[in-house]
């Protein structure tokens, strides 16, 4: 596998076998790393009957906490009861680094916690975008503020992202970089054998949730039927908003033009997207929108509306941009119709070979890469820096947390000293290499691991 040169656990409630924008990231984030020479495991809640050590493609590690979600794929924010494993896993792969994705992961935090008050280095990528003004996202830019306070370096996939989270995080400006996402451009290549010509379809691949725009989209379908005979629409993906598109097919007669195709497989979604001819996606907010991207991969025409961070992600010839009003979006659709019609369109092929010059995980790897030598540059912090740190977010009961959290790791160095961990042999290492173990006496080390 190369030498070793960074030793990195990437937290999240976010991964396999739930599919999604964060999970794709880690994935394809983790593989090229670790064909860079570097050991990457991925630390993630249990997932129905997956509980415990699993290995992927290409020897990537995936500790599945037996950890019950609590709300929406994530656990309760409990700072102390995880605390043991998560320092246990933390010593046995000899981590160096915690890299947590996505704000709304409690394990994220926990894990970025916990991994400071041991002395080690914490990066953060953000992947979505808030508010200032709703009660929910008021506590949550509290909490993100909070938790990092004390994080060597955070990652954003945009620079509108970077604004908010500079905003709303209170975080210092020289302590964001700005790294995009990427889209696998071998695998989402364009089939136009797929299309129906008889019928122009249009596209959706998105979570069935409010800020998808899935209310916008339940307004733009019978209206776009009832204009357009020769449009039907392919809808792929779930969530509780499922119920509003299923409504307006029945009341309007639509079961032969609407498809719902439910949740989907990743390795599906570019069977879908090569049967259409226009991507639409109705987003509320965005931070960067990966289904985009891997749309106009596949050779689809993107109508997107103009929000967040999607703006940065694609060519003006790639995507019609509008308003997040059902008005503009239809007349983004009939403009993404008519110029299908007359033959303006970009070349399915001509956009691929753009989209791959664009965007590749090579290149977000290496950028990653910057970011980690730098942390492992900076000084490591004693108990009174981190605390003080905390200090300038007001809400000072936090520092009891974490000076109980340090406390708990004080005891457990106690009763289960580090010395007594078995470090867990890398993948790939052959068994005839050296192994480090420690030098105790069978019976005592077996009793205390």
């Amino acid at each position: 596998m190369g030498q070793t040169r960074h030793k990195i656990c990437m937290v999240s409630d976010f991964f396999y076998p739930n599919m999604g924008g964060v999970e794709e990231h880690i994935f394809n984030l983790s593989q090229c790393l670790l064909g860079r020479g570097h050991k990457v495991v991925v630390l993630t809640h249990s997932y129905g009957d997956r509980v415990g050590i699993r290995y992927m493609t290409n020897g990537l590690k995936v500790y599945y906490l037996p950890i019950k979600v609590f709300y929406n794929q994530c656990v309760l924010p409990t700072m102390i009861c995880s605390l043991p494993l998560i320092r246990y896993i933390f010593i046995r792969e000899q981590i160096q680094i915690i890299h947590g994705h996505s704000a709304f992961s409690a394990l994220a935090h926990e894990g970025m916690l916990i991994g400071r008050l041991m002395g080690l280095k914490t990066v953060f990528t953000d992947h979505s975008l808030f508010g200032f003004a709703d009660a929910s996202a008021i506590l949550t830019n509290k909490f993100i503020e909070i938790s990092l306070s004390d994080c060597n370096h955070c990652i954003c996939v945009s620079h509108t992202g970077k604004e908010n989270t500079v905003l709303r995080a209170k975080v210092q400006i020289e302590r964001v970089s700005v790294i995009p996402n990427a889209v696998d451009t071998a695998l989402f290549t364009p089939d136009v054998s797929k299309r129906n010509n008889d019928f122009i379809t249009i596209v959706i691949v998105s979570r069935l949730v409010y800020r998808k725009g899935v209310d916008l989209l339940a307004h733009i379908i019978p209206e776009i039927c009832a204009k357009y005979e020769n449009v039907q629409f392919l809808i792929g993906g779930d969530g509780p908003k499922r119920w509003l598109i299923e409504e307006i097919r029945e009341r309007n007669l639509l079961q032969h033009r609407v498809t719902l195709l439910g949740s989907l497989e990743h390795s599906q979604v570019r069977h879908v997207l090569n049967k259409g001819h226009i991507f639409l996606n109705t987003s509320l907010t965005e931070a960067y929108c990966m289904a985009i991207v891997e749309a106009a991969s596949c050779g689809l025409q993107v109508v997107s509306t103009r929000v967040g961070g999607i703006p940065e992600v694609l060519p003006p010839d790639l995507i019609y941009l509008v308003d997040p009003t059902v008005p503009a979006l239809v007349q983004g659709i009939d403009s993404a119709i008519a110029d299908y019609v007359t033959g303006k369109q970009m070349c399915p092929f001509k956009a691929h070979k753009q989209i791959a010059s664009f965007y590749n995980w090579f290149d977000v790897t290496k950028r990653t890469e910057v970011v980690y030598g730098l942390v492992e540059k900076e000084k490591q912090k004693n108990l009174g820096q981190q605390l003080s740190s905390y200090i300038p977010t007001g809400v000072l009961p936090y520092l009891l947390v974490v000076s109980l959290c340090y406390i708990i790791l004080y005891i457990l160095e106690y009763l289960v000293p580090k010395k007594y961990i078995d470090l867990a042999r890398d993948y790939g290492q052959s068994q005839n290499e050296p192994h480090i173990h420690t030098k105790v006496p069978r019976k005592k080390r077996g009793s205390n691991s």
